[in-house]
């Protein structure tokens, strides 16, 4: 049984549904606002953006906060492409000893690591003797300020 002290069970995309929501292409200032609704010129859908192999793909929740210096952050949401090979420094989904983990990814030379983006955790090394797999590299994460 997988430990989910990590991340949450994945949850695959329900992509039946279009949601099109408006984009608007004039550049939003910082300072006072504009009637931006006069340029809404199309529409867009997260799905065409976010999600490039939709039968591969599935989403967890990022519960610790070992990945804080990635941009990762407790409760946010991981789009995680199982059909992408994972590359030197990706982050990626990883079962290690039937634990759920996210990490970023590390090849030197013949070896492998999973470092976390937060000092107060260890890098894994990865050995044959290991229980070891790679669900899927993590394309966007999803952080709500």
């Amino acid at each position: 049984m997988l430990s989910r002290s990590l991340l949450h069970i994945p949850h695959t995309p329900d992509l039946s549904a279009e949601y099109r929501l408006p984009l608007f292409l004039n550049p939003v200032s910082a300072g006072f606002p504009s009637p931006a609704e006069d340029f809404v010129e199309k529409t867009l859908d997260l799905n065409q953006h976010l999600i490039q192999h939709p039968t591969a793909t599935f989403f967890v929740t990022v519960s610790g906060s070992s990945m804080l210096k990635a941009g990762i952050h407790p409760g946010d949401l991981l789009v995680v492409d199982r059909s992408l090979e994972p590359k030197d420094r990706n982050v990626v989904i990883a079962v290690v000893h039937g634990e759920l983990v996210v990490k970023r990814f590390h090849r030197k030379e013949d070896q492998m690591f999973l470092l976390a983006e937060n000092e107060d955790y260890a890098p894994i090394a990865i050995t044959e003797a290991m229980d070891f797999s790679i669900w899927g590299v993590v394309t966007t994460v999803i952080h709500t300020l």
